[in-house]
C-alpha cells in the first residue's frame, strides 16, 4: 500500500489526522471507563474525564478545520502516513487489567504530544500553529495529569476499594481454579490409588494406577474449568489460563501420594502425580516396601489435606477448623473406600 511521509502532509491533512486521533482516543478512554465502572469506579471516573477532554480537543480542532477548509474532512487515514502513531486494538483484548489501561493512557498522551509538536513545525498558518502547540502542551500536562489522577484514585477509600477488588479478582482467576484442582487431585485419586495398592500389594502397579488417575483427572478438570465460562461476564479471566491452573493443580494433588510406588529395583524417577504418590517410590525389593510406601503416602495425604484447608481459610474466608473438618472428612471417606475396595 502506497504511503506518504509526514513531511508531505498538508495543513488540511494534519488537522484531519488530529481530529480522527482525538476521536479514537476518546473512544478508547470511554471503553476503558465502561469496562472498569463496576469493579474500579474511581478509575472509571478518571477515564470518563479523559474521554471528555479528548472530545473537547476534537471539537476545537474541527472548529479550526471548518474555518479553513469547510465541513468535509480530508479522506487521509493514519495508515496512509509512514511512521504515524498507532493505537493497539485494546478493545479486542478481554479482561485487560486496570494497571495496563493506565499505562496505555500515559503512552497515548505522550504520543499525542509528540505528534502536535512535530505537526506545529510543519505549519505556517499562525493560528493553526498556535493551536497545535497549545494542544501539545495540554497533552504533555495530560500525561502528567493521567499519572496524578490515577495516583489520586489509588489513595484513601479508592485505594482500599481497588485493593479489595484486586484481591477478589486474584481469588476468582487463580485461587479458586487452583484450589478446586488441588482438592480434586488430592481426594478423588485416593480411592483408585489405595484400592490398587491393597488389591495388588505391588508398588509398580500401584504407581501406574496413581499416575493414570492423576493425569486423567488433571486433563478432565482442566477442560471442565476452561469450558465452564469465558470470563467475559464473571470477570474470572482467561478460560484457558484458569483451565491450565486447575489441570496442573489437580495433577499435583494426585501425584504426591503416588511417587513412592514409582521405581522397582531402587531406580528413582519423577513421573506421574506428585502429592500422595511419592511414598510408592519405595522399591519392592526392600523389606516391607509396600507398607513403608503406604505409610509415607498416608502422611503426604494428611499434608495435602492440611494445605487445602489452609488455602480455603486464607483466601475463601472459611474458618480453618471448619475447612479442615470438611476437607479431612471427605478425604478420609474416599481413603477408606479405596482400602475397603482394594481389600475385598
Amino acid at each position: 500500500m502506497a504511503q506518504i511521509t509526514f513531511a508531505e502532509l498538508t495543513v488540511r491533512d494534519i488537522l484531519t489526522l488530529a481530529i480522527s486521533s482525538e476521536e479514537e482516543d476518546s473512544r478508547i478512554y470511554q471503553d476503558f471507563a465502561d469496562q472498569l465502572r463496576e469493579r474500579y469506579p474511581h478509575s472509571a471516573k478518571v477515564f470518563d474525564a479523559m474521554a471528555e477532554e479528548e472530545r473537547s480537543h476534537r471539537d476545537m480542532l474541527y472548529g479550526m478545520y471548518k474555518s479553513r477548509f469547510g465541513d468535509h474532512l480530508s479522506p487521509i487515514r493514519r495508515e496512509d502516513v509512514k511512521g504515524f502513531l498507532k493505537r493497539r486494538a485494546v478493545w479486542l483484548v478481554k479482561n485487560l487489567g486496570v494497571d495496563k489501561m493506565r499505562q496505555d493512557a500515559k503512552i497515548m498522551e505522550m504520543q499525542a504530544a509528540n505528534f502536535y509538536e512535530k505537526a506545529a513545525d510543519r505549519v505556517l498558518d499562525v493560528d493553526v500553529r498556535a493551536m497545535l502547540l497549545n494542544l501539545a502542551e495540554i497533552e504533555r500536562n495530560h500525561e502528567k495529569k493521567a499519572g496524578e489522577l490515577i495516583e489520586a484514585s489509588g489513595q484513601g477509600e479508592a485505594a482500599d476499594e481497588e485493593a479489595a477488588t484486586k484481591k477478589r479478582m486474584f481469588v476468582l482467576q487463580y485461587v479458586q481454579p487452583g484450589l478446586a484442582g488441588l482438592m480434586d487431585g488430592s481426594v478423588s485419586t485416593l480411592a483408585p490409588l489405595f484400592a490398587a495398592a491393597f488389591a495388588t500389594h505391588n508398588n509398580w502397579s500401584t504407581f501406574l494406577v496413581g499416575l493414570a488417575a492423576s493425569i486423567g483427572a488433571g486433563i478432565s478438570m482442566g477442560f471442565a474449568e476452561a469450558l465452564s465460562d469465558d470470563g467475559s461476564l464473571t470477570g474470572r479471566g482467561s478460560p484457558w489460563l484458569r483451565g491450565g491452573i486447575c489441570g496442573v493443580m489437580t495433577t499435583i494433588g494426585g501425584i504426591g501420594h503416588t511417587i513412592p510406588y514409582l521405581v522397582p529395583d531402587s531406580v528413582m524417577t519423577t513421573i506421574g502425580g506428585i502429592g500422595h504418590t511419592i511414598p510408592y517410590l519405595v522399591p519392592d525389593s526392600l523389606p516391607n516396601a509396600f507398607f513403608i510406601a503406604t505409610a509415607i503416602a498416608t502422611v503426604i495425604v494428611l499434608i495435602e489435606l492440611w494445605a487445602v484447608a489452609w488455602i480455603r481459610a486464607k483466601y475463601m474466608d472459611t474458618p480453618f477448623l471448619q475447612a479442615a473438618f470438611q476437607v479431612v472428612a471427605g478425604g478420609v471417606l474416599v481413603f477408606l473406600a479405596g482400602i475397603f475396595i482394594g481389600s475385598a
